[in-house]
């Protein structure tokens, strides 16, 4: 993750090309750090930002033609990146080639087992607080009726485009808000298949990395042209498809400090007018329209001090992958929990499959962290972080006058004690067990550095995934 890629960029001046530092990884991006966190002045903003912070849990979806293939999205049609994403995939007599076929790929992706309304009551299910779904990723493709562009889901070549949820983003953003899930919409600032992103008759020729294959410096109007169409669809977006909480913008690499201004505070306070509060997170970027960090595939070692998100798979790729392994519910509540305790929310990523279902590995975590969720949820949602935060396996939350203290279980034969030793010198006049099925707490003492808590004999001898004990 701390590995810099260096990208050809125009220099100030725009004479030749300079080497800027990008903060992308095969793919992964790094995170911004503390220190280049802007507060928001907004009040309106700081309210939304205290909603984002209660919800704790998200579900993260990355679906496309590209799934079809069971390959990582995107990068693919990055020549500089084949190295690393082109893996299994027999078309490469040419770069060329490869990029014809992928962006063809919108002929046959018919995904017409796709039921917004099953998504939405399975994440309800699970415990998903808010959705955050790729509108559009870096091949430019539309998931939803963009009127910008024909490379869309209801473009005519499109299969898809004659079925009743052919608007994807439409139906799926409706059927989570009918369940009081929060939306947020994924957006690729870059756009590898618009013809004022990604040139052939430049001096870069047909060879393309993830940047524009012009300098924009050297060609204002054309990357003024880009701008107008990339503000132009999130207008679209902002004004068309109901309310949105977020706007969660990737390609780190266009920002100004890159050459590659798409001046995007100016779009996003225009509608902001139309949506009041409306959170901004332009990755790795800083300032004042990041309003939450996101760590991608990785949680930070110690609390936050700033609002932040970790986007993690559920299984070992953001797009579907055909045979992936997922996590199970134990290390998906782990995961949570650890997050958490620092500050952060999970986006945890499930890739669609081609024909519209979700898959079934990940359907089986999804419900077994509900399970969970539906009983401990109390020391999850709406908390805040409390100190000593974690300790060994065990983590702590407050909300109101109460600590939760979390004590989590990496294996169920690991040994739970029905002792328990919990490091909080805070004053405590009650200890309890969260969750009727669980042991009753017969008795707590202070010691020095924290309590000791004993519970009545347990019935089973699995640990369970993780444990509550309320302290007020």
């Amino acid at each position: 993750m701390s590995e810099e890629i260096l990208q050809d960029q125009n220099t100030a001046k725009g004479t030749e090309a300079a080497k800027e530092k990008e903060v992308v990884v095969a793919g992964v991006h790094n995170y911004s750090r503390e220190e280049s966190y802007v507060k928001p002045t907004d009040p309106r903003v700081l309210k939304k930002l205290e909603w984002f912070q209660d919800q704790k849990l998200g579900l993260m979806m990355h679906w496309g033609p590209y799934s079809q293939l069971g390959i990582v999205e995107s990068w693919a049609l990055s020549d500089a990146d084949a190295d690393w994403s082109r893996d299994g995939i027999d078309w490469e007599v040419t770069g060329e080639e490869f990029k014809k076929q992928y962006f063809g790929l919108n002929r046959t992706f018919n995904p017409v087992r796709f039921e917004p309304e099953k998504w939405a009551d399975l994440a309800k299910e699970a415990g998903m607080k808010y959705l955050l779904f790729t509108t559009k990723h870096h091949d430019g493709f539309c998931m939803w009726d963009t009127q910008y562009s024909d490379y869309k889901i209801t473009a005519p070549d499109c299969p898809f485009h004659t079925h009743k949820y052919a608007d994807i983003c439409a139906h799926l953003f409706e059927s989570f808000r009918k369940r009081g899930i929060g939306i947020a919409a994924y957006f690729s600032k870059a756009d590898w298949h618009v013809d004022s992103y990604w040139k052939d008759d430049t001096q870069r020729g047909k060879f393309k990395n993830r940047g524009p294959s012009y300098r924009p410096a050297e060609h204002p109007e054309e990357w003024e042209r880009f701008v107008t169409f990339t503000h132009n669809q999130i207008r679209e977006l902002a004004t068309g498809y109901g309310r949105l909480d977020a706007m969660w913008f990737d390609a780190g690499w266009v920002c100004e400090r890159a050459g590659q201004d798409i001046r995007l505070g100016e779009i996003i306070e225009e509608v902001r007018k139309i949506q009041p509060g409306m959170l901004c997170a332009d990755r790795t970027i800083g300032g004042p329209y990041e309003n939450y960090v996101t760590p991608e595939q990785c949680v930070p070692e110690r609390p936050l001090s700033i609002p932040w998100e970790s986007c993690i798979t559920l299984g070992t790729s953001f797009s579907f992958k055909y045979e992936d392994e997922y996590k199970s519910p134990r290390q998906v509540i782990n995961l949570l929990i650890d997050i958490v305790v620092k500050g952060g929310n999970l986006a945890i990523n499930v890739g669609p499959q081609p024909d519209g279902r979700l898959p079934a590995g990940a359907i089986r975590t999804l419900k077994g962290m509900g399970e969970w969720l539906s009983v401990y949820g109390e020391a999850i949602y709406g908390t805040r972080v409390c100190a000593p935060y974690k300790e060994g396996n065990m983590g702590f939350t407050q909300k109101g006058g109460t600590v939760y203290a979390i004590q989590s279980f990496a294996d169920e034969n690991d040994a739970a004690e029905n002792t328990v030793w919990i490091p909080y010198t805070g004053e405590v006049r009650e200890v309890s067990a969260l969750g009727a099925g669980d042991a009753a707490v017969t008795s707590f003492k202070k010691e020095e550095g924290g309590y000791r808590v004993t519970l009545e004999e347990r019935r089973s001898k699995r640990a369970p995934i993780a444990r509550v004990f309320c302290l007020r």
